[in-house]
């Protein structure tokens, strides 16, 4: 259970150091342009990997299409540094040690 534990702590971190990333590229391009600029999650995976994102919506529709419209749209819309750190945080929140597990921290 402990390296379950571990890997998903890692993997938030990772996603948050990546908010943190972003956020930086965002603020120097927004001092930059001296205008509010953001980068979407959208964007962010259109330019990471540009062939597989061109699969996403056909993917989701095909399997689960009430789930792209309301939910995945509105995701990709949002800023990644915020759609970054919420998974993140989310999920040391889901991997923290509760307080009646009777174990020490």
């Amino acid at each position: 259970m402990s390296l379950i534990r571990f890997a998903l702590r890692l993997v938030g971190l990772i996603l948050l150091a990546g908010a943190f990333a972003t956020a930086v590229v965002d603020g120097a391009r927004s001092l930059a342009d001296q205008k509010l600029e953001l980068t979407s999650m959208g964007r962010a995976l259109a330019t990471a990997f540009p062939a597989k994102f061109a699969l996403l919506q056909p993917f989701v529709v095909k399997r689960v299409p009430f789930l792209w419209d309301p939910v995945l749209v509105n995701i990709l819309y949002a800023p990644a540094t915020l759609d970054f750190a919420v998974l993140g945080a989310a999920l040391f929140l889901v991997v923290r040690r509760r307080a009646d597990d009777g174990r020490r921290r």
